[in-house]
């Protein structure tokens, strides 16, 4: 059995004796639906409950389903019939179990064998139907849980959810009908989760949620106590304190969903300052924009408009001249013209943005979106989602030249015994590109994922870097 995000990742750990009742997980989606897997694993774990690697080794199966886009919910149905076919015990949880299709639920309408269907973020409703049919072991202290729970990406990054559910109401999403609006953790609570994450060992800390900058706002930037000091529950204050952890402990802070704000301003200058270990909040933003121009980022109902997001990118670079930025973008949305969708890629050009994704419209069922004129053929739209990409391809492949000569720190994903593939300051796991790194065969290097190394970098590519072995750390 596989434990999934967008791509397919590692199984989770395989089962041990029999006697003890035994789970399998599939986990698709976005990293937030990945952390509310780790929660739920971190739970079955905490009662006893053991994991499993395969369908048949598990005595019933948990599927995490994401329900954003068609190609995703499809991508679930497939994966329950799968867990159904390898096991025939499934409860299905995550964003697509809260999709109704005339008024039925459509996993259930689909997969009528499945033993229960629950909506995202509903761990004890989850962990309800897993005692109903697979009943608790008696002894639940029997496996100890690390203090920040189980984790299901490699040991040395971990997400770091921050809020649920999003304030927003854009036409092409259907998020805020299935994971409600903003919900921000307690400023304390998610620092004490960060710094248990620290000492389990993890390198990187990958803050996410379904807006960043809005972090506080629903509860009015309420006190909480951060190591005995009171802080208020708001973005700024969250990457400073952040910021204090990775200099002390030489890791990355890395931060997603970042809106453009005019308050993100004020964080860009902690992107700018490296600890003295080099452990900082790393000078890379993911920003959403979807779009560039006004009339269609109004059809979308986005909180910004195009001329103040250049603006915006602008002001960014001049306080931070190497910061990294990412975005995702639409192509062919409804009433899209030829002119807009030009103003797009112009957009592109004069921003010169350095990591980017785009999707040709999908329509989502239940999206107000659906309810627009001008619905462009799928032709039409997948024709400009790859113009556009050849146009980044161009940006990606300039700026990653820029680079040539330079000396990256890298944080190592994996080894083996002639190379490595790690990431640099400016990229995000799974999404940007990697870095490729060698070193002179006849000389032994101590090196393991996790390690952070120094490479130069001799070579580039429209997405990623190569380089050679500059230091090894000391093991």
């Amino acid at each position: 059995m596989k434990t999934t995000t967008a791509t397919r990742r590692s199984p989770v750990p395989s089962a041990p004796p029999a006697a003890i009742p035994t789970v399998g997980f599939v986990s698709l989606g976005c990293p937030k639906a990945l952390v509310d897997s780790e929660r739920i694993v971190t739970q079955l774990r905490a009662e006893g409950y053991a994991m499993s690697g395969t369908y048949e080794g598990a005595d019933l199966v948990i599927v995490n389903t994401c329900g954003f886009i068609d190609s995703a919910v499809q991508e679930s149905l497939d994966a329950i019939g799968e867990a159904l076919d390898g096991n025939g015990k499934v409860i299905v949880t995550g964003c697509l179990g809260a999709k109704r299709d005339g008024g039925e639920n459509l996993v259930a309408r689909v997969h009528p064998k499945v033993l229960a269907v629950t909506g995202p973020h509903a761990m004890d409703e989850v962990m309800a139907h897993v005692h109903q049919h697979l009943p608790k072991p008696h002894d639940p202290f029997t496996d100890l849980v690390p203090p920040a729970g189980i984790k299901l990406t490699p040991r040395h990054y971990a997400y770091l959810k921050i809020s649920e559910g999003c304030n927003h109401r854009c036409s092409f999403c259907i998020i805020p009908s299935m994971r409600g609006d903003l919900v921000s953790r307690p400023i304390g609570e998610v620092m004490r989760e960060a710094e248990n994450l620290v000492k389990q060992g993890v390198k990187e800390l990958l803050v996410v949620s379904q807006d960043t900058s809005a972090y506080g706002v629903d509860v009015k930037y309420k006190l909480d106590f951060v190591g005995g000091r009171a802080v208020k529950t708001r973005m700024n204050e969250l990457v400073r304190e952040l910021g204090a952890l990775a200099a002390a402990n030489d890791i990355w802070v890395r931060l997603h969903y970042v809106y453009p704000y005019p308050h993100v301003d004020q964080v860009i200058p902690l992107m700018a300052q490296a600890g003295a270990a080099g452990g900082r909040v790393l000078p890379y933003l993911d920003v959403p924009f979807q779009h560039a121009h006004p009339e269609v980022l109004k059809r979308m109902k986005r909180p910004a408009g195009g001329e103040k997001n250049i603006e915006r990118v602008r002001a960014w670079r001049q306080m931070c001249p190497d910061i990294t930025l990412r975005s995702t973008f639409i192509a062919g949305f409804p009433g899209e013209t030829e002119a807009q969708f030009d103003y797009l890629l112009d957009f592109l050009r004069e921003a010169q943005l350095d990591r980017v994704g785009c999707f040709a419209y999908s329509p989502v069922a239940g999206a107000t979106a659906n309810e627009l004129e001008g619905a462009l053929p799928d032709d039409v739209r997948e024709a400009r989602r790859a113009r556009f990409m050849q146009v980044q391809a161009d940006i990606s492949r300039a700026r990653l030249q820029r680079k040539l000569g330079t000396t990256q720190r890298v944080l190592l994903d994996a080894v083996s015994e002639t190379a490595a593939i790690g990431r640099s300051a400016a990229d995000a796991p799974e999404i940007d590109g990697v870095v490729q790194v060698s070193w002179d065969r006849r000389r032994k290097v101590a090196i393991a994922a996790g390690d952070f190394v120094d490479v130069r970098i001799e070579a580039s590519d429209d997405h990623d870097l190569h380089g050679r072995l500059v230091i090894a750390p000391p093991r």
